[in-house]
Protein backbone atom coordinates (compact mmCIF):
# COMPACT_ATOMS: atom_id res chain seq x y z
CA UNK A 1 0.00 0.00 0.00
CA UNK A 2 3.09 2.53 0.80
CA UNK A 3 4.81 2.13 -2.57
CA UNK A 4 1.15 2.64 -4.55
CA UNK A 5 0.62 5.56 -2.57
CA UNK A 6 4.13 6.91 -3.67
CA UNK A 7 3.05 5.95 -7.52
CA UNK A 8 -0.68 7.97 -6.48
CA UNK A 9 1.75 11.29 -5.20
CA UNK A 10 3.40 11.96 -8.44
CA UNK A 11 6.98 10.28 -8.04
CA UNK A 12 7.15 8.36 -11.43
CA UNK A 13 9.50 5.22 -12.02
CA UNK A 14 12.90 5.85 -14.29
CA UNK A 15 11.69 4.33 -17.03
CA UNK A 16 8.47 7.04 -17.27
CA UNK A 17 10.98 9.96 -17.07
CA UNK A 18 13.34 8.22 -19.70
CA UNK A 19 10.36 8.46 -22.50
CA UNK A 20 9.01 12.35 -21.03
CA UNK A 21 12.91 12.93 -22.22
CA UNK A 22 13.12 11.37 -25.29
CA UNK A 23 10.00 12.99 -26.28
CA UNK A 24 10.67 16.42 -25.33
CA UNK A 25 13.71 15.89 -27.24
CA UNK A 26 12.18 14.97 -30.77
CA UNK A 27 9.87 17.75 -30.42
CA UNK A 28 12.88 20.04 -30.36
CA UNK A 29 14.57 18.86 -33.46
CA UNK A 30 11.97 20.22 -35.92
CA UNK A 31 12.42 23.56 -34.79
CA UNK A 32 16.36 23.45 -34.75
CA UNK A 33 15.95 22.16 -38.27
CA UNK A 34 13.97 24.99 -39.39
CA UNK A 35 16.40 27.22 -38.25
CA UNK A 36 19.57 26.32 -40.02
CA UNK A 37 18.62 27.84 -43.63
CA UNK A 38 16.80 31.16 -42.33
CA UNK A 39 20.22 31.60 -40.69
CA UNK A 40 22.00 31.51 -44.19
CA UNK A 41 19.88 33.47 -46.27
CA UNK A 42 18.30 33.24 -48.87
CA UNK A 43 17.20 36.03 -52.17
CA UNK A 44 13.27 35.96 -50.54
CA UNK A 45 15.09 36.81 -47.55
CA UNK A 46 17.54 39.28 -48.67
CA UNK A 47 14.90 41.73 -50.73
CA UNK A 48 12.72 41.28 -47.60
CA UNK A 49 14.92 42.96 -45.53
CA UNK A 50 15.39 45.94 -48.25
CA UNK A 51 19.30 44.50 -49.18
CA UNK A 52 19.79 44.06 -52.89
CA UNK A 53 21.53 41.01 -53.79
CA UNK A 54 24.58 41.14 -55.52
CA UNK A 55 24.93 40.61 -59.21
CA UNK A 56 22.02 42.07 -61.51
CA UNK A 57 20.72 45.51 -59.76
CA UNK A 58 23.30 45.74 -57.26
CA UNK A 59 24.52 48.92 -59.11
CA UNK A 60 22.22 50.64 -61.82
CA UNK A 61 23.89 49.66 -65.24
CA UNK A 62 27.26 48.55 -63.60
CA UNK A 63 29.64 47.28 -66.52
CA UNK A 64 28.61 44.43 -67.40
CA UNK A 65 24.82 44.91 -67.29
CA UNK A 66 21.78 44.98 -69.60
CA UNK A 67 18.93 47.77 -70.65
CA UNK A 68 16.07 47.87 -72.42
CA UNK A 69 15.20 49.51 -75.49
CA UNK A 70 15.17 53.21 -75.98
CA UNK A 71 18.04 55.48 -75.23
CA UNK A 72 15.56 58.49 -73.68
CA UNK A 73 14.35 56.56 -69.88
CA UNK A 74 15.93 53.18 -70.15
CA UNK A 75 14.89 50.40 -67.66
CA UNK A 76 17.99 47.57 -66.17
CA UNK A 77 16.72 44.09 -67.32
CA UNK A 78 18.86 40.67 -66.89
CA UNK A 79 20.85 40.50 -70.17
CA UNK A 80 19.21 36.97 -71.12
CA UNK A 81 15.94 38.95 -71.14
CA UNK A 82 13.63 39.33 -74.29
CA UNK A 83 13.91 42.72 -73.30
CA UNK A 84 17.48 43.43 -72.79
CA UNK A 85 19.08 45.89 -76.31
CA UNK A 86 22.65 46.87 -75.29
CA UNK A 87 25.42 46.19 -72.83
CA UNK A 88 27.01 48.20 -70.63
CA UNK A 89 31.27 48.17 -71.67
CA UNK A 90 32.28 50.63 -69.37
CA UNK A 91 30.16 53.06 -66.75
CA UNK A 92 31.51 56.19 -65.68
CA UNK A 93 30.72 58.88 -63.20
CA UNK A 94 29.76 62.55 -63.68
CA UNK A 95 29.37 64.14 -67.29
CA UNK A 96 30.78 62.43 -70.03
CA UNK A 97 32.34 65.44 -71.29
CA UNK A 98 34.56 65.41 -68.28
CA UNK A 99 35.13 62.18 -68.15
CA UNK A 100 37.39 59.23 -69.82
CA UNK A 101 36.12 58.62 -73.20
CA UNK A 102 33.75 55.43 -73.62
CA UNK A 103 36.01 53.09 -76.19
CA UNK A 104 36.43 52.90 -79.25
CA UNK A 105 33.15 50.64 -80.61
CA UNK A 106 30.43 51.90 -78.11
CA UNK A 107 27.41 52.02 -80.31
CA UNK A 108 25.59 54.87 -77.76
CA UNK A 109 26.04 56.48 -74.66
CA UNK A 110 23.58 56.97 -72.12
CA UNK A 111 23.52 59.75 -69.72
CA UNK A 112 22.41 59.10 -66.44
CA UNK A 113 20.70 61.47 -64.23
CA UNK A 114 21.50 61.60 -60.45
CA UNK A 115 18.62 60.70 -58.36
CA UNK A 116 18.52 60.37 -54.50
CA UNK A 117 14.70 58.74 -53.59
CA UNK A 118 13.73 60.31 -50.17
CA UNK A 119 11.81 56.96 -49.53
CA UNK A 120 13.59 53.28 -51.50
CA UNK A 121 10.60 51.86 -52.76
CA UNK A 122 11.62 49.54 -55.04
CA UNK A 123 15.64 48.79 -54.17
CA UNK A 124 17.21 50.83 -56.31
CA UNK A 125 18.55 53.23 -54.14
CA UNK A 126 20.16 56.58 -54.42
CA UNK A 127 22.02 56.84 -58.46
CA UNK A 128 24.95 59.68 -59.13
CA UNK A 129 24.97 61.73 -62.52
CA UNK A 130 27.18 58.86 -64.97
CA UNK A 131 27.04 57.79 -68.21
CA UNK A 132 27.07 54.17 -69.67
CA UNK A 133 28.87 53.62 -72.87
CA UNK A 134 26.62 50.71 -74.60
CA UNK A 135 27.06 47.95 -77.07
CA UNK A 136 24.29 46.57 -78.89
CA UNK A 137 23.61 43.13 -78.43
CA UNK A 138 22.58 42.70 -81.90
CA UNK A 139 24.01 44.37 -84.86
CA UNK A 140 23.75 46.48 -87.13
CA UNK A 141 26.71 48.14 -84.85
CA UNK A 142 27.03 52.17 -85.36
CA UNK A 143 30.34 52.32 -83.23
CA UNK A 144 32.05 49.96 -85.46
CA UNK A 145 34.36 51.61 -88.08
CA UNK A 146 32.40 52.97 -90.94
CA UNK A 147 29.14 51.85 -88.99
CA UNK A 148 28.00 55.65 -89.22
CA UNK A 149 27.67 56.33 -85.49
CA UNK A 150 28.83 56.09 -82.11
CA UNK A 151 30.42 58.60 -79.99
CA UNK A 152 33.53 58.42 -81.49
CA UNK A 153 35.22 58.81 -85.03
CA UNK A 154 37.57 56.08 -85.32
CA UNK A 155 39.82 54.99 -88.46
CA UNK A 156 37.63 53.08 -90.58
CA UNK A 157 35.11 55.51 -90.04
CA UNK A 158 33.67 57.79 -92.91
CA UNK A 159 32.83 61.58 -92.47
CA UNK A 160 30.87 64.15 -94.19
CA UNK A 161 31.95 67.77 -94.67
CA UNK A 162 29.57 70.08 -93.17
CA UNK A 163 31.30 73.55 -93.42
CA UNK A 164 32.48 75.92 -90.78
CA UNK A 165 35.10 73.25 -90.17
CA UNK A 166 33.03 70.64 -88.66
CA UNK A 167 31.98 66.62 -90.21
CA UNK A 168 29.39 64.21 -89.40
CA UNK A 169 29.89 60.54 -89.65
CA UNK A 170 28.71 58.89 -92.32
CA UNK A 171 28.03 54.64 -92.99
CA UNK A 172 30.74 54.34 -95.18
CA UNK A 173 28.12 52.44 -97.44
CA UNK A 174 25.60 54.76 -96.93
CA UNK A 175 24.28 57.66 -99.24
CA UNK A 176 21.67 60.35 -98.91
CA UNK A 177 22.04 64.30 -97.89
CA UNK A 178 25.25 62.65 -95.76
CA UNK A 179 26.47 60.61 -98.27
CA UNK A 180 30.28 59.89 -97.02
CA UNK A 181 33.21 62.13 -98.57
CA UNK A 182 36.62 61.29 -96.58
CA UNK A 183 37.42 57.76 -94.99
CA UNK A 184 39.68 58.48 -92.13
CA UNK A 185 42.71 56.00 -92.67
CA UNK A 186 45.12 56.51 -90.21
CA UNK A 187 45.80 58.29 -86.14
CA UNK A 188 48.45 60.57 -85.89
CA UNK A 189 49.83 63.04 -83.01
CA UNK A 190 50.26 65.60 -85.84
CA UNK A 191 48.96 66.88 -89.34
CA UNK A 192 52.78 66.76 -90.15
CA UNK A 193 52.61 63.01 -89.92
CA UNK A 194 49.67 62.20 -91.70
CA UNK A 195 49.97 61.05 -95.84
CA UNK A 196 50.25 63.16 -98.75
CA UNK A 197 46.90 61.69 -100.04
CA UNK A 198 45.35 63.26 -96.92
CA UNK A 199 42.14 65.69 -97.64
CA UNK A 200 40.87 66.18 -94.34
CA UNK A 201 42.11 66.42 -91.01
CA UNK A 202 39.64 64.53 -88.32
CA UNK A 203 39.82 65.41 -84.40
CA UNK A 204 39.93 62.01 -82.63
CA UNK A 205 40.98 62.24 -79.49
CA UNK A 206 43.55 60.24 -77.61
CA UNK A 207 47.00 59.62 -77.89
CA UNK A 208 46.81 60.24 -81.50
CA UNK A 209 44.35 62.75 -81.89
CA UNK A 210 44.28 64.21 -85.74
CA UNK A 211 42.73 61.57 -88.38
CA UNK A 212 44.02 61.68 -91.42
CA UNK A 213 40.81 61.17 -93.98
CA UNK A 214 41.27 60.93 -97.74
CA UNK A 215 39.08 61.68 -100.44
CA UNK A 216 36.53 59.01 -101.47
Amino acid sequence: MRERRAAAGGHAPPRAVLRAVLCAALCVLPLTGCQGPAERGTAADTAAAGVRPSGYGAVFLAAGECSSFGAVAPTEVPCGSERAAARVVAREDGRAGNGPPCPATTDFVLHISERRPSGDEDGDGAVSRGYACMRKLQPPHPGDPGGGGGPRTVVGDCVHDIGGGKVREAACAGGGAYAPQFKVVEAVATRAQCPTSTGLYVRLGGERPVGCARPL
